[in-house]
């Protein structure tokens, strides 16, 4: 069974506490500068919805060594952040970008029947890149998928998934994305989200 979570909405169509994503989503999206975040505990999200967004936002700091590797104790809040949700695996598949710094959703696709999590993960964050690079903006891109990541450095999708006529309108959005690799180049940072260290990441659907 999936852990309670209680989501904050402090700028929305409503803003208020909600105990679904659906019922959040619905005051969060398509709404200009969105400020919402999900809590464990409804005293937490109390207290947060009462102190207000800004005392959840973090910035930049040291890194310190967690489990064998350098870790910065928080993250840029000047970036982009993707995450992917997908109803089985494979299943019905959709990915969506965010600002960082305060949750407004920059970009949203899908579903997309017959995807993963990864593949997902992989598209928002190509996604994300071609939309920096149209802007002119270097700033990083989070994802908490260390394997889409390398799939994007590496220009590669070692997917199982078999290209057939059931899977083509995803295999459509993958060839479309590795071609863009091909063809452009990037300084933008792709960065592993720490989920133990900062929480969910800022584009989470909260569908866990």
């Amino acid at each position: 069974m999936a852990k309670q979570k209680y989501y904050v909405v402090w700028s929305g169509k409503k803003p208020g506490i909600y105990t679904s994503w659906e019922t959040c989503k619905q005051q969060v999206h398509g709404f200009k500068g969105a400020k919402y975040k999900s809590f464990s505990t409804r005293e937490v999200a109390e207290r947060a919805f009462k102190n207000g967004p800004a005392q959840s936002k973090r910035v930049v700091a040291n890194k310190r060594s967690v489990r064998g590797r350098l870790v910065a104790d928080q993250y840029i809040e000047h970036s982009i952040s993707v995450d992917a949700a997908c109803s089985g695996n494979p299943g019905d598949m959709e990915y969506r970008g965010v600002n960082t710094k305060d949750g407004e959703e920059l970009f949203h696709h899908g579903p997309v029947a017959n995807g993963t999590n990864n593949i997902g993960e992989f598209l928002a964050i190509v996604h994300a890149l071609a939309l920096l690079k149209q802007k002119g903006e270097t700033i990083p891109i989070y994802s908490d998928s260390a394997t889409a990541i390398s799939w994007v450095r590496n220009k590669r999708v070692n997917t199982t998934i078999q290209r057939t006529e059931s899977t083509e309108a995803v295999w459509r959005l993958i060839d479309r994305a590795l071609t863009w690799l091909d063809n452009n180049t990037y300084s933008n940072k792709l960065l592993k989200w720490e989920t133990r260290e900062w929480g969910e990441i800022k584009a989470d659907f909260g569908r866990k």
